[in-house]
């Protein structure tokens, strides 16, 4: 049998919903409607041209570049079959009176095809695109080889030893060498499964894993790894927000442009315009604390609020230790990855005074404040005793649309030593703890819902 693709001996539907069920597993997203569609172009090309089918349905179920590059992959992982390429040629004979002649026939005579149409069905039965992780592969390929017939193989070697002949000496030894090469082969098989339906069920447990990890404990080696899912949550709700910006009010009618617009039908009003509302993208304003303390988290929601650019409408980003300063301009003119180095390196790791930097606050950007503006602070409300300026705390809730606080603390630290947090919680309209990327995507997307009418 050829390394070149060969569907399975099964229901041409079938195999195109396992490879759909595949392409899940890569994260390649893949509707109702795009099914139907890709059985539809399976239906009109065929099987037999593996570039035509290939093409065809990667123009019906990929739709960015990433998804692309996925199902490349996935398809010839799919439908590429290297099992069985070292099977001994054809020739020889069949020991007599084999109880379980369709396997050790194949085997013997080295007939790649029925034994990799065996093994396809076998894993069929066996549930093998059900695997999810790594661990379950010695498993899996036990209950294919049995599928396959391997105890009554197992039975017919030890029944030919026992005979002692020559013949039946040379025939069990035979055989005993190709169960040693079978079990290679499901070996090679299942980890093709694997790579199909358990690869991204690792990467998704990770990270699971990773976004209920304290922003302020992840350990160096997971950093690469947290900002590509801070960037895959932020691209969920930009995909989810970036909406039409109008939303009809149902059942108000705007009577006087249903009357322009109906002019040429001597005013009957066959066409009807409901009234609508505009939905204004959010402005937001974000005042990290970059002490030694919060850094961590700083860092993260920085990425996450620069990623999501296309529904914010304008992004105010500001640094402080012991003074506040605007760093838009690193965001706007480095990479992120650049940018936060640059950020802790000018104002961060420094004691904090949250009254000097609310004074700075007021004085840069306080009479651009509007009741569109949402204020965001990352903070654990720590002043080093100084004065925490609450007075300029209340301004800053008065002049804004709302202003919430996220603190990586506990609340039960709120009251403690020098933490000011019980004082200014009275002004904010949400002030919770947040130190995982769950809970940090979690209230950016309730601050992104409340831009939405009600």
């Amino acid at each position: 049998m050829s390394q070149e693709a060969a569907l399975a001996p099964e229901p041409a539907g079938r195999t195109l919903e396992r490879f759909l069920q595949a392409l899940r597993a890569v994260d390649v997203r893949v509707s109702p409607a795009e099914a139907i569609d890709a059985h539809r172009a399976a239906a009109e090309v065929g099987y037999a041209d593996r570039g035509l089918l290939k093409d065809a349905l990667c123009v019906t179920l990929a739709k960015t570049a990433e998804e692309t590059g996925r199902f490349d992959a996935c398809f010839d992982t799919f439908f590429t079959r290297a099992e069985f390429a070292g099977t001994p040629p054809a020739g020889t004979p069949s020991p007599a009176g084999d109880p379980d002649a369709s396997l050790a026939d194949m085997l013997l005579a080295g007939d790649q095809a029925g034994l990799a149409q065996a093994m396809e069905r076998a894993a069929a039965r066996a549930g093998a695109e059900s695997i999810q992780l790594n661990t379950q592969r010695a498993l899996m390929s036990r209950r294919i080889l049995d599928g396959m017939g391997l105890r009554q193989l197992e039975a017919t070697i030890g029944a030919l030893r026992a005979d002692g002949g020559e013949r039946d000496e040379a025939l069990a030894e035979r055989l005993g060498l190709a169960r040693a090469a079978l079990f290679e082969e499901a070996g090679r098989f299942v980890d093709r499964q694997a790579r199909l339906y358990a690869s991204e069920t690792g990467r998704r447990l990770r990270e699971q894993i990773l976004s209920a990890e304290k922003l302020t404990a992840i350990e160096p080696h997971d950093i690469r790894a947290m900002e590509t899912l801070v960037r895959k949550m932020a691209r969920r709700l930009a995909t989810r927000y970036a909406r039409k910006r109008h939303k009809a009010k149902k059942g108000k009618l705007d009577v006087r442009r249903t009357l322009r617009r109906n002019i040429g039908h001597d005013g009957v009003p066959f066409e009807l315009v409901w009234k609508t509302k505009t939905l204004h993208k959010p402005k937001i304003v974000v005042i990290c604390d970059v002490s030694r303390s919060v850094a961590a988290a700083a860092r993260f929601l920085l990425l996450f609020l620069h990623c999501l650019n296309e529904v914010v409408e304008r992004l105010d980003a500001f640094a402080f230790s012991d003074r506040l300063v605007r760093v838009n301009d690193l965001l706007d003119e480095e990479t992120v990855d650049d940018a936060i180095p640059l950020i802790l390196a000018r104002v961060g790791l420094r004691p904090t005074d949250y009254g000097h930097a609310l004074e700075d606050f007021m004085a840069a950007h306080g009479d651009r404040l509007d009741r569109r503006t949402t204020v965001i602070i990352l903070g654990d409300g720590r002043s080093n005793y100084a004065d925490p300026r609450l007075d300029l705390m209340r301004r800053v809730s008065e002049g804004s649309r709302a202003v919430v606080w996220l603190n990586p603390e506990p609340e039960t630290y709120w009251n403690q030593g020098d933490s000011k947090m019980a004082d200014y919680s009275r002004f904010c309209h949400v002030a919770k703890t947040c130190n995982t990327l769950k809970q940090l995507e979690r209230i950016i997307e309730d601050v992104l819902r409340a831009y939405l009418p009600r």
